[in-house]
């Protein structure tokens, strides 16, 4: 199985800036990492995600910040499915299970960036069979374009045979630029949500969210529970998620995938050098990762994640980020 990661040479790590109006993105390599993202406010600028001031740091992959992640987010149970009467078998670097692709997964990689010009850069990556366990080789296309404030992931991943492909961005935002994000408001447009156990792997079947941490239908504080679970998102062209914080930024989402994973940063810890003014302490980021359902490969119940030459896969998020 292949771990590239930690052996990328520095410098062979690309950096891109895109900017549109009062908004700048840096963009790595590496990961497809959101670097850093700023956005004019308040007679300033406002960092909105966090990040690691050295673009080396993001060889290690540690907190998956800023980065897309994959061949499959999340967990996959016991890292193992079964396809074409296959049993296939996934590195366990979440013990007892896998998690967002594994060791080497794409976060992990150093994917060929071609920019196009200030507005998108295109990043591109050819994953081959057996890479972290999985069957079929993959060509996987992200392209990240920045429309005034809103920056939109178009990705697509191809397949020679028929495999799971679920792919999320892992960007930790926090309106404020610093400290926690416990006062931030949030919003998530979904009715349900994928209850889990204790290894926070789904059981397999949905479940109201009222009365449970992850109610959000209301706007209101993300507070401090420990909060690592997907959510049922209810679709539609309204935003899926909207977050407002203290100084009035908001940040708003669209996605047409069937699921949110909502992570408030209970288990953040430092790494690396983070970007003037940040600490990376606990709660101090919110993730919102849109995505097909954890462990869905062994899920009959949730949505497919199997794609093939002929169904290959895409998605679509956009992200705004501006003055309330």
């Amino acid at each position: 199985m292949m771990a590239v990661g930690l052996d990328i040479p520095a410098d062979q790590i690309r950096r891109h800036v895109l900017e549109g109006d009062d908004t700048q993105v840096a963009v790595l390599s590496v990961g497809c990492a959101v670097q850093d993202w700023r956005v004019a406010h308040d007679g300033g600028e406002t960092p909105v995600v966090l990040g690691y001031a050295d673009p080396a740091d993001y060889r290690a992959g540690a907190n998956a910040m800023g980065l897309v992640v994959g061949r499959v987010a999340n967990r996959t149970d016991r890292g193992r499915f079964t396809l074409g009467g296959e049993t296939w078998h996934l590195p366990a670097n979440n013990p007892p299970h896998h998690l967002h692709g594994g060791p080497g997964g794409l976060g992990r990689c150093n994917w060929v960036m071609e920019p196009e010009g200030s507005r998108a850069v295109r990043l591109t990556y050819h994953s081959p069979h057996l890479d972290q366990g999985y069957p079929g080789a993959v060509d996987f296309e992200v392209t990240i374009t920045l429309e005034g404030r809103r920056l939109i992931y178009d990705m697509r991943a191809v397949p020679d045979r028929a495999t799971p492909i679920n792919l999320a961005h892992h960007s930790y935002y926090n309106l404020m630029g610093r400290g926690p994000v416990n006062a931030h408001e949030l919003r998530i447009a979904a009715q349900e949500y994928t209850p889990t156990g204790p290894d926070l792997l789904p059981l397999g079947h949905l479940a109201p969210v009222e009365g449970t941490e992850y109610d959000f239908r209301d706007a209101r504080p993300i507070g401090d529970a420990d909060l690592d679970g997907n959510l049922a998102l209810e679709g539609g062209e309204a935003p899926a998620a909207e977050v407002t914080a203290p100084n009035g930024l908001r940040l708003r989402l669209w996605t047409d995938q069937p699921g949110l994973q909502l992570y408030n940063g209970v288990s953040l810890a430092p790494h690396g050098t983070p970007l003037a003014g940040q600490d990376h302490q606990r709660y101090g980021g919110v993730c919102l990762e849109a995505q097909g359902f954890p462990n869905a490969v062994n899920t009959p119940a949730f949505p497919s994640i199997l794609c093939s030459p002929d169904t290959p896969y895409t998605q679509r998020t956009q992200i705004e980020i501006a003055p309330g």
